[in-house]
């Protein structure tokens, strides 16, 4: 069979085709980015560094990619975050919005591959390089993007270890063990160091919680417990000592000592509310009152005389009323006197410029020895002038 001549206007459509194609090669390079498989995932240790590589690839003839500027960017997305820009590179210029991000070269290379330092759990999560090539007139001509995520794991800090319970013979008690910060979570395993060499596993020992539960204690279980915290990156321990006591409960003191404290508190209270209780009391009876009124009358026994309102005796009577002699304005009042057998007189005798003589008399005929026998007591009463001072 034999092939027929293929028309000229057929062959001129083909070789415009191949033309065009040529032409249009070097307006646009292919651009590619490449991120090694097993290093899409990384993990770091907290502190340490972590180098995220990448580099990129540019295929077409030489001629096709000179002139061209390469814009670089590097971005952090936080898990629950907004994306945010790290790094950044263009016609040679690199800028850096973290001071522990840079660029594993410094100067324009294939390899825009990113360092981290010192780093941080906050630094996990994903981790996006974008390349751009950009012609002489700042239009696109090629692009490609790349993703990868890193972990950061941190290591168990220190634990805290803790005794709960009494530790008495035959009482339960409960180690407790348990790391502020890991990740992932830490695991705990519980153990005695030598000569008493053990280690405790599930169900006395729970490796998640960091709890070892030790019932029916005896003497010879008190010694160093040592708990380990531990995880993929780290580990860190912590231990606790253990005596088992053989005499009373601790709580049972404890609670004796806090008991008779109370009481002796109590009592200290109660004695010097009773004394401050007895010092009021005794105060209003201890005031002196100065302007206190006498007494009118003072007791006498059964059958004794009469006594003036003032408190002085002024006058004695017995069955019949005493009637003391008139007295002139001037002269001193005499007081009733108790006098021996003396008669009564109506009249004072007197004499010219001489104050008048007291007589004594004895009322109603009653004798000094009657009145002695009564009870009566002889008192002196001041007189009382004209102008009402005493004399």
């Amino acid at each position: 069979m034999t092939s027929l001549p293929r028309p000229p206007a057929t062959n001129l459509l083909r070789l415009l085709f191949l033309g065009l194609s040529t032409l249009a090669s070097p307006s646009r390079a292919q651009l590619e980015l490449h991120v090694p498989a097993s290093l899409a995932r990384l993990q770091a240790v907290e502190g340490a560094e972590a180098v995220l590589p990448v580099w990129y690839t540019l295929q077409g003839e030489v001629s096709s990619v000179q002139g061209l500027k390469v814009f670089l960017i590097w971005l952090f997305k936080q898990e629950g975050k907004e994306q945010v820009q790290l790094l950044s590179r263009f016609n040679g210029n690199t800028t850096s919005k973290n001071p522990r991000a840079s660029l594993v070269y410094s100067k324009p290379s294939w390899n825009v591959s990113l360092h981290l330092r010192v780093l941080q759990e906050t630094d996990t999560g994903s981790y996006s390089c974008s390349v751009n090539l950009l012609d002489s007139q700042n239009r696109d001509r090629g692009s490609s993007i790349k993703t990868l995520e890193l972990n950061v794991l941190v290591p168990p800090a220190p634990p805290s270890c803790h005794l709960l319970g009494v530790p008495h013979v035959g009482a339960n008690v409960t180690l407790s063990c348990q790391s502020p910060r890991s990740k992932p979570a830490a695991q705990y395993q519980w153990e005695r160091p030598p000569p008493s060499a053990q280690v405790f596993f599930a169900p006395v020992s729970d490796a998640t919680r960091g709890s070892l539960r030790l019932t029916n204690l005896s003497t010879s279980m008190s010694g160093v417990y040592i708990c380990k915290a531990h995880n993929m990156v780290g580990s860190a321990r912590c231990n606790v000592t253990l005596e088992v006591s053989t005499g009373p409960r601790a709580a049972v003191v404890a609670g004796a000592v806090v008991g008779i404290l109370i009481g002796l508190g109590l009592l200290a209270g109660l004695v010097l509310l009773y004394q401050r209780w007895g010092k009021s009391l005794e105060e209003p009876a201890n005031d002196i009152k100065e302007d206190a009124i006498a007494p009118r009358t003072l007791p006498w026994p059964k059958g004794s005389d009469t006594i003036s309102k003032n408190g002085t005796l002024s006058s004695v009577t017995s069955a019949r009323a005493l009637r003391p002699p008139p007295s002139r304005p001037g002269a001193l009042t005499p007081t009733p006197s108790i006098s021996s057998q003396a008669p009564p007189s109506s009249k004072l005798p007197r004499t010219d410029g001489a104050h008048p003589k007291p007589t004594s008399a004895s009322p109603g005929g009653v004798s000094s020895s009657a009145l002695s026998r009564m009870g009566a007591v002889p008192v002196m009463v001041p007189a009382q002038s004209q102008a009402g001072s005493l004399v």
